[in-house]
């Protein structure tokens, strides 16, 4: 991998172990919102008893967990950088009672994993943050089995994405933020549709798909939106470290306004959408 790649891998490490906490805080709330996108991925998949699994970048833990107790007699492997995140995951399973499952903490564009070693592969939100996506559809096609399958999720548009697009359309209103370099990982770099069937088609895969599904953050207020996405996301976080405690109070008042107009009556279940793309080897 080149250098500049290297360093990207290892920023996302360090950013993944460093929000690992609030992901742990927040993991039931964060799992039921995204249960939608790792359903959809599942009933592509169709995981059956004895099959032998990847979960690529689980984060927490979906949705290999989930797919774990669909093959009792298989197994699942659950991998990620985050070597905290994957602590959290450990924890999960073991209070679930899942025992059919292992976790390595490793790269997807470097798998250390033989050839033609999985039936099915799931990666819910990783590829948008992958330092080479070709690289790392190669690597996941060559692990796969035959016949065996892949379903991603990625996010959709912004304007189909409230639950980031509050914050950072408002923080982009009080601060020059430097546009990202053409390419590099982002919450919206596979938003387009028909991109990641691209990448899929070259890495070999066939019969490929994509749906769109959407979900409810449900937030029990704006106060707690706020704090949930101060502790989970990442390019909050760094958008907000550029601005003084004066502004970051402007930017507090305006999003609480923004996202209090949208939902009037104070039920806050706020609007996201992905893509599923799945292929087949």
């Amino acid at each position: 991998m080149e250098p500049q790649l290297q360093a990207i891998r290892e920023q996302q490490r360090e950013t993944w172990n460093r929000f690992s906490h609030g992901w742990r805080k927040w993991n039931d709330l964060t799992m039921d919102w995204l249960k939608p996108m790792g359903d959809e991925i599942i009933r592509l998949l169709e995981p059956k008893d004895g099959d032998v699994v990847l979960d690529v970048a689980s984060g927490t833990g979906e949705p290999g967990l989930t797919i774990a107790t669909l093959v009792k007699s298989g197994k699942v492997v659950i991998t990620d950088l985050s070597e905290n995140m994957l602590e959290v995951a450990r924890e999960s399973a073991a209070e679930r009672g899942i025992r059919n499952v292992e976790t390595v903490a490793c790269d997807v564009c470097e798998l250390p994993f033989a050839d033609n070693t999985f039936d099915k592969v799931s990666c819910r939100f990783g590829f948008m943050f992958f330092p080479d996506m070709q690289l790392a559809a190669r690597e996941i096609t060559r692990v796969l089995k035959p016949g065996g399958k892949i379903a991603t999720a990625v996010w959709a548009s912004p304007e189909k994405n409230f639950w980031i697009t509050a914050i950072m359309s408002t923080v982009g209103k009080h601060l020059q933020l430097p546009p990202p370099p053409a390419g590099a990982p982002g919450m919206f770099r596979c938003a387009q549709p028909g991109f990641m069937a691209a990448i899929f088609k070259q890495a070999g895969l066939k019969n490929i798909t994509e749906t769109e599904i959407s979900a409810k953050l449900n937030i029990s207020n704006t106060n707690g939106y706020w704090i949930f996405m101060n502790e989970v996301a990442a390019p909050v976080v760094a958008a907000l470290s550029k601005a003084d405690d004066q502004l970051k109070e402007k930017i507090k008042g305006e999003v609480y306004e923004l996202v209090n107009k949208r939902y009037p009556h104070g039920e806050i279940a706020i609007d996201s959408t992905a893509l599923i793309i799945q292929g087949e080897k």
